[in-house]
């Protein structure tokens, strides 16, 4: 009796292992739709990865397969998610869901497919990054603009509060902090940005400098310490240089001709591709402006809102509390699913912390109201 229950359960956890790997698939051909090149490879061969695990659950089963079932609700909703968005953040909920494979500690598993499973949380983790490297700038600033926004109107509108002060005072300081916040955070992100993409294209090699290169003496030069400058060490650098100089002395008789010659070959060329891929991630002056004054200015709304309405008082307070409490918990969540971590814990941190540093700035202006009085 207890061999038939113990194979009941077996023949039901295979049956969710075989339905959740059919979820997955699916999740990764949705994704793969939306993308092109190498990307829609690297996601294909990931479906048919979990396809290949999908029959492996298939023959375990063999006639006590069943009627095809559903995966869990979580491959479900990031199938939908993949199918209208195909976004960084699908890659991220994709990562998280391979990051929490339960077949590292399921007998009925090989170790080659558990291995698998290990392999397919990188590879998901890769092109995560790729994504995340591509909104990084502008999320950021929108992250952070919005985060600022909530926090600082909050103990803004909070601070007057405590000094006894009208709805109405209330309403006014709350939209002076919004308006003021706002600027000031647009600009300072502008300036932020445009002087680290500044400093990022002072250190980009200067292209004009191949067009020398063929006119260098073979027997007395300093092209080795353009390596060893750009952070190679000196024999290797010492052996670029040599390398290069061979080549210039099999084409000596063109030498003033253009030359592909040049002195990023090597590590050089890979510090203009790395600077150009910073550049990317750094993003747009502008677009970051335009994000951090967007998104801090509706950070900044929500504590002024109820007052907005024409609430007073305690339900004013109340009602501000709450919503700024939500705008945090979603956007603590927000950055918890694109880095992969669990969203609960970055809500309830960043809650945490705003309405902490809103009652330490009611508090204070309790005390002054109390002391001008």
């Amino acid at each position: 009796m207890q061999d038939k229950i113990s194979d009941g359960r077996s023949i039901r956890r295979w049956r969710r292992r075989l339905a959740d790997e059919r979820e997955e698939a699916r999740v990764y051909r949705s994704l793969a739709a939306r993308r092109s090149g190498e990307e829609r490879e690297i996601l294909l061969g990931l479906a048919e990865a979990e396809e290949r695990h999908a029959r492996y659950w298939e023959d375990l089963l063999g006639d006590e397969i069943g009627p095809q079932r559903r995966g869990q609700f979580r491959m479900r909703f990031l199938v939908a998610l993949a199918r209208r968005f195909g976004s960084v953040f699908v890659l991220a909920l994709a990562q998280r869901a391979e990051s929490r494979s339960p077949y590292h500690y399921d007998q009925d598993v090989p170790a080659s497919m558990a291995a698998d499973e290990r392999i397919h949380e990188e590879v998901v983790r890769a092109l995560a990054a790729r994504g995340r490297a591509r909104v990084s700038g502008s999320f950021r600033a929108a992250v952070f603009g919005a985060n600022d926004g909530l926090v600082s109107n909050l103990a803004l509108v909070l601070g007057v509060i405590g000094g006894n002060l009208s709805s109405e005072v209330v309403l006014l300081t709350g939209f002076a902090g919004l308006l003021a916040g706002a600027l000031s955070m647009g600009a300072g992100e502008y300036i932020s940005v445009r002087s680290q993409r500044e400093l990022l294209a002072a250190a980009t090699p200067d292209p004009q400098a191949r067009a020398v290169v063929p006119h260098l003496d073979v027997d007395a030069n300093e092209l080795a310490l353009v390596y060893r400058a750009r952070g190679m060490e000196e024999a290797e650098a010492q052996r670029r240089a040599d390398a290069l100089l061979r080549q210039l002395r099999s084409t000596l008789p063109h030498a003033h001709q253009e030359s592909d010659v040049t002195p990023e070959t090597g590590r050089g060329a890979e510090a203009s591709s790395e600077a150009s891929d910073d550049h990317e991630v750094v993003g747009s002056g502008a677009k970051a402006a335009v994000s951090s004054f967007a998104f801090f200015a509706s950070g900044a709304l929500i504590p002024v809102l109820p007052f907005a309405v024409g609430l007073t008082g305690a339900v004013a307070i109340v009602a501000s509390v709450v919503l700024v409490g939500l705008a945090l918990m979603l956007t603590g969540a927000t950055v918890g699913v694109l880095s992969g971590a669990a969203p609960l814990p970055r809500a309830l941190r960043q809650l945490a912390i705003g309405l902490g540093a809103a009652a330490v700035t009611y508090l204070l202006g309790v005390l002054f109201g109390a002391t001008v009085g």
